[in-house]
């Protein structure tokens, strides 16, 4: 198979394929902690074959799961593709039947209809069911220990939506896991629904209602009393679709909302607050203090995704796409609709992740990626398909704005880190990060794992992987006693 020259599937982001078992990664530096015993799970864009259309988004491509396993000093990796009905029906035809990314017209005719989802954005383990995620279809459950697919998953039939976040957020205290999805009843509706799905899986709260208007309702946050969203104008259209344009693209003429509802609220209960345009994905946390409600998210005052362009045709603009975290805070007590935004920490990045055991409470402090433009980048032919290169690991202090970070060199970028707990009652904070080196000169991939509290330090921990590993989305660490109930 050729797949095309072009960004998207060249140099580190050309696709992979590889499915693996190895027993030992081998250490080349440092040591893993004896007593660390879990699994960090991460998921990648990794298409099985070349585009219908020529070229695609990178992100477009078939889910590849892979599981890090952490036991007695040694870590073990296995990795599989997501068998979605999509991979299956293009399997058995031995070539690529769906289309551009979310958009339905592009795809041949013998897939009219039928789900698109590639289940290649986040992967949650929740009652003993690994989900592995993409927000514009339903989830794909996976045995956690075998990766084998189990097929889709919809909560006992009492999912009712067409779509299922793939930020789902699990409270630390109830185990409850909350999510919602967009376009619920159909592509380019302005249909939610918010869901609450209890510890043995089952949906036990759903509420209804629409967005100001259709956009890219990627993630959301939970404090112990609310649900919040961010409505940012990401917005898309079937005439999009249909001239061949990119499914979203980034409108400055239109406001941001912020939409609070009760953990078990209805429609009528919802409150939109509002602000004028900024950009804003993802969301490191919120917390609740009575009536006011904090938000923090990674924000700039322009879009941060080029191949989302603007629906106007006005270039991408760097600087604007600088990211930076940002608390956006609303009082439900008045009649002000007002957000107030506050910057949290001069970092230009993005991948905000925290300790999750405190999520939806007040943390001290949270952990992302950075752009270090200040440092050198020497990768010859070097490129990005997403346009940006993640060169620092940053632990912020929320309170101070401090930020204690560690560079990856020139040659190299990394991916989204994941907090592990160094005990289940270690205080906040107190544990490793773990992320993925991508080797850009060598084309080759690490793990690393840092202590949490001083990332400046370097790794703990330096793993070699025998092969590329292709640029992934999200991932989330599972303590080991936790994966045996699975």
């Amino acid at each position: 198979m050729q797949f095309p020259a072009t960004r998207n599937f060249t140099g580190y982001f050309a696709p992979s394929g590889v499915e693996a078992d190895v027993r030992d990664l081998r250490v080349i530096a440092g040591a893993v902690p004896a007593d660390l015993d879990g699994a960090f799970y991460r998921v990648a864009p990794d298409p099985q074959f070349p585009p219908l259309g020529g070229d695609d988004i990178w992100f477009n491509g078939d889910g590849m799961v892979t599981r890090f396993r952490f036991a007695g000093g040694r870590v073990s990796l296995r990795q599989r593709w997501v068998r979605t009905d999509k991979f299956l029906r293009e399997q058995a035809a031995g070539r690529a039947l769906f289309g551009a990314y979310r958009n339905p017209l592009t795809d041949d005719p013998s897939v009219e209809g039928e789900i698109r989802g590639t289940a290649n954005t986040n992967v949650v383990l929740h009652a003993g069911k690994l989900l592995a995620l993409k927000e514009d279809s339903p989830p794909v459950a996976m045995d956690p220990e075998t990766l084998e697919t189990l097929g889709t998953w919809d909560f006992g039939g009492r999912m009712t939506s067409q779509t299922f976040t793939a930020h789902p957020k699990i409270d630390p205290a109830t185990g409850e896991m909350l999510a919602f999805g967009y376009a619920a009843k159909g592509l380019c509706t302005r249909d939610m629904v918010y869901y609450v799905v209890d510890p043995a899986g089952d949906i036990v709260h759903e509420a209804w209602f629409e967005l100001p208007y259709y956009c890219m309702m990627h993630d959301f946050g939970i404090t112990q009393d609310y649900v919040i969203f961010h409505v940012v104008p990401i917005v898309g259209s079937w005439d999009r679709l249909r001239e061949g344009k990119p499914h979203f693209g980034f409108d400055t003429k239109l406001p941001v909302y912020l939409g609070i509802m009760p953990r078990r609220g209805r429609a009528e209960e919802l409150r939109w607050f509002q602000a004028p345009t900024v950009f804003a994905s993802h969301v490191m946390n919120a917390h609740n203090d009575g009536t006011r409600v904090h938000f923090d998210t990674v924000m700039s005052a322009g879009n941060m995704f080029p191949f989302f362009p603007d629906v106007d045709g006005a270039p991408f603009s760097p600087e604007a796409a600088a990211g930076r975290l940002t608390r956006w805070t609303v009082d439900l007590q008045g009649d002000d609709p007002t957000i107030r935004m506050t910057r949290l920490a001069d970092v230009v990045g993005e991948f905000p992740r925290i300790d999750d055991r405190f999520a939806g409470r007040r943390n001290r402090f949270g952990y992302q990626l950075g752009q270090d433009l200040t440092k050198p980048f020497d990768i010859p032919g070097g490129h990005s398909a997403t346009g940006f290169i993640m060169n620092t690991l940053a632990r912020i202090a929320i309170d101070t704005g401090e930020v204690d970070s560690w560079w990856c060199g020139p040659q190299s970028s990394l991916q989204e880190p994941c907090f592990v707990p160094r005990t289940p009652y270690a205080g906040e904070g107190y544990g490793y990060l773990v992320v993925i080196e991508n080797r850009l000169a060598e084309m080759a991939s690490r793990l690393l794992l840092f202590d949490a509290q001083t990332p400046s330090l370097g790794p703990l921990a330096t793993l070699e992987i025998p092969f590329r590993m292709r640029p992934g989305l999200h991932g989330n660490w599972v303590p080991g006693s936790t994966i045996g109930q699975a």
